[in-house]
């Protein structure tokens, strides 16, 4: 859910090639991963880096500038060859301002006397904005109006329980509101911001003593190790791992939550491993999931993570993706459809990884028409998503014209594009 530090790419005159490398050590990427998730040879990434092949066309550009986590395409290509395009950074949203004003607050006076929300309130009203993100097209539009009054009072909560039971809860609160912060800063233009939220809500989450509230933390903090890049792989697994570790003794008698946070940590091992390109642990990881998730009502969406029976067929497509495998992704993607879930985002965001998987089957055309369909679901989702932008901008400049066409439509209402 975040972006490495932009390395600095402003020493030109440097080659194409020369970026590319650059990029690649400072992600701690080897020419044969690198190689393996553009689809071309570790010699042939060796040969684009020295400057014996010319500068790719600019449908593999996108794809290195996916591979390398890069936020814009002057990073990789230079100043004289930008593009006004950012890819895993999307937009500033117009809320971030008022919630990053509130995120860089400081209060050193002593506590408010002031009325103050008691945790059983708060928790009330985060459980109305988890389902206001879930039922809304334009999701950060609302979390971002929710979030600054919700951080106020679930900080002060934290400051003036006078107990600890109340203050455990309070904690516990605390942390699940910079969890809701996370899903609305993640892509934007603040990853340091992120990454300070997130560390923010692990503390909380351990002063709260929760099981399932540190799960949560966890579970996002991976994310976060993850999205920076392969260099994080490995801290991505420790979380991972030693939350798992935490929370598998309390499984025979564990709440629905604990069960389902549980079961999304499993296959978050499973999403790093598949990054790796490592199939056995990642299916293994997907099936370890899969009969968590048999454990609870069907019905049961966890409004976190949207783990629960409804999401395995969307997960099994992710780790299929995440391999590369073209012909598995879609194979998985069709059987997923048997099932709905229940959120606008997470629904687009499914969407999203089909679309990665028909154009890895060679489906150009099915990829764009199931973006539209993001598109329809949850707008804000498509927008900030760097796998959707790449894909609508690869079409862009597609030989057939009905095809530029279509692809450019969308990248106009997704505002990546100029009318």
């Amino acid at each position: 859910m975040s972006s490495d530090a932009n390395p600095d790419a402003s020493t030109d005159p440097l080659l194409f090639g020369q970026r590319m490398q650059m990029l690649r050590t400072r992600r701690g990427m080897s020419r044969t991963v690198l190689a393996g998730l553009v689809g071309r040879s570790p010699s042939w990434v060796k040969q684009v880096e020295g400057g014996r092949l010319q500068t790719p066309k600019l449908s593999m550009i996108l794809r290195l500038a996916e591979a390398l986590r890069v936020g814009n395409l002057s990073e990789l290509t230079g100043a004289e060859r930008s593009r006004p395009t950012e890819l895993f950074i999307g937009p500033g949203h117009r809320r971030l301002p008022e919630v990053a004003a509130v995120i860089n607050a400081y209060p050193l006076g002593p506590a408010t006397t002031s009325a103050v929300s008691s945790p059983r309130h708060l928790r009330a009203r985060l459980d109305r904005a988890w389902r206001a993100r879930h039922s809304a097209p334009n999701h950060r539009e609302v979390v971002g109006s929710l979030l600054p009054e919700l951080i106020r009072d679930a900080q002060l909560a934290a400051r003036q329980a006078d107990s600890g039971p109340q203050r455990r809860a309070a904690q516990a609160v605390l942390a699940e509101v910079y969890s809701l912060a996370q899903f609305f800063l993640a892509y934007q233009p603040e990853s340091a911001m992120l990454w300070r939220v997130a560390e923010r809500g692990m503390v909380a989450a351990q002063e709260s003593e929760d099981p399932h509230t540190i799960g949560v933390s966890a579970w996002l903090m991976a994310q976060a190790h993850r999205d920076t890049g392969p260099s994080h792989y490995e801290a991505a697994d420790q979380v991972t791992m030693e939350t798992l570790r935490y929370l598998e003794p309390l499984l025979p008698d564990a709440s629905h939550e604990v069960l389902a946070i549980t079961g999304a940590l499993r296959f978050e091992a499973g999403y790093t491993a598949a990054r790796r390109g490592d199939a056995g642990t990642a299916w293994r990881f997907w099936d370890a999931a899969r009969v968590t998730a048999d454990r609870l009502p069907f019905s049961y969406f966890h409004p976190v993570t949207s783990f629960g029976r409804t999401i395995m067929g969307a997960h099994a497509v992710t780790v299929a993706v995440e391999l590369h495998a073209g012909g598995e992704s879609v194979r998985q993607a069709r059987q997923s459809d048997t099932f709905t879930i229940p959120s606008r985002p997470r629904s687009a965001r499914h969407r999203i990884e089909k679309a990665r998987g028909y154009q890895l089957d060679g489906q150009p055309e099915a990829a764009v028409a199931t973006l539209e369909k993001a598109y329809e679901a949850a707008p804000e989702t498509i927008r900030y998503n760097g796998y959707a932008r790449r894909i609508v901008l690869e079409e862009s400049e597609a030989r057939p014209l009905h095809r530029r066409r279509r692809a450019a439509d969308l990248g106009v209402r997704m505002g990546i594009l100029a009318v």
